[in-house]
């Protein structure tokens, strides 16, 4: 289906999985992994939204990249495995995953969710891509959700390991902070913006008795990272 000039493309689920080279035995799973319940909500004949299934692909994202971390860095010492494993499964990772397979073109979303940006909204393509791997899961086990994700943890683990991704920007502003005499950052809300179920908040880190960054997000504490992380470049602790 072509819309106006300037939004986005909708792929229908079919194209998409020709599109990702994976054949489905039960077509439904995929449709139902790409479903937003803002979708639902304007198209009661859809059965289930991918709440259930996102459920059940987080799960499987967190065994399967803590298998391949264990399996991919023999020497890693346990807490840096576990840093990475976050940084790989953290919100914003998982969006870019979605981003380079194009899972926003084959989102199905509401109206207003879609003229609002939710195909590019990143904890939408966090949650629908962990939908996804729930979906190939169900429909063609273990191996193949490896398989199709294995050369993505790859790129980017490399990436965080050469940037030093892998620490949660809240501590390392904070060991830095405290390593200068300057005390514990902390973060204060200032604002809350949109409806309930997109509702983005506004976050500011004070050290002392400055403002060093600010975050938006749509948690609070995804909020405080964008905001510790924006503290570090303005510090120029991280490029």
């Amino acid at each position: 289906m072509e819309q106006n000039q300037g939004e986005l493309r909708q792929l229908n689920p079919h194209n998409y999985a020709q599109k990702l080279g994976i054949e489905f035995a039960d077509p439904l799973l995929l449709s139902r992994a790409l479903t937003h319940r803002s979708y639902l909500n304007e198209h009661p004949e859809s059965l289930e939204d991918n709440e259930r299934l996102e459920f059940l692909g987080d799960a499987v994202l967190d065994f399967l990249v803590g298998a391949w971390l264990y399996n991919r860095f023999p020497e890693m010492p346990e807490g840096n495995l576990t840093r990475l494993r976050s940084a790989l499964v953290r919100t914003e990772n998982l969006a870019q995953f979605a981003i380079s397979i194009d899972l926003g073109e084959a989102m199905l979303l509401g109206q207003g969710e879609r003229q609002g940006g939710g195909h590019e909204r990143p904890a939408l393509l966090c949650a629908t891509f962990e939908a996804l791997i729930g979906a190939i899961y169900i429909d063609q086990g273990i191996d193949a959700v490896k398989e199709f994700i294995e050369p993505m943890l790859e790129t980017a683990a490399q990436s965080i390991l050469r940037g030093n991704k892998d620490k949660d920007p809240k501590s390392t502003l904070q060991e830095w902070a405290q390593s200068q005499g300057m005390g514990t950052p902390y973060y204060k809300t200032v604002s809350s913006y949109g409806p309930d179920h997109a509702k983005s908040f506004v976050v500011d880190v004070h050290i002392g008795n400055s403002v060093h960054g600010t975050g938006i997000g749509h948690s609070k504490q995804a909020a405080a990272k964008i905001a510790a992380e924006q503290a570090l470049k303005s510090l120029k602790i991280i490029y």
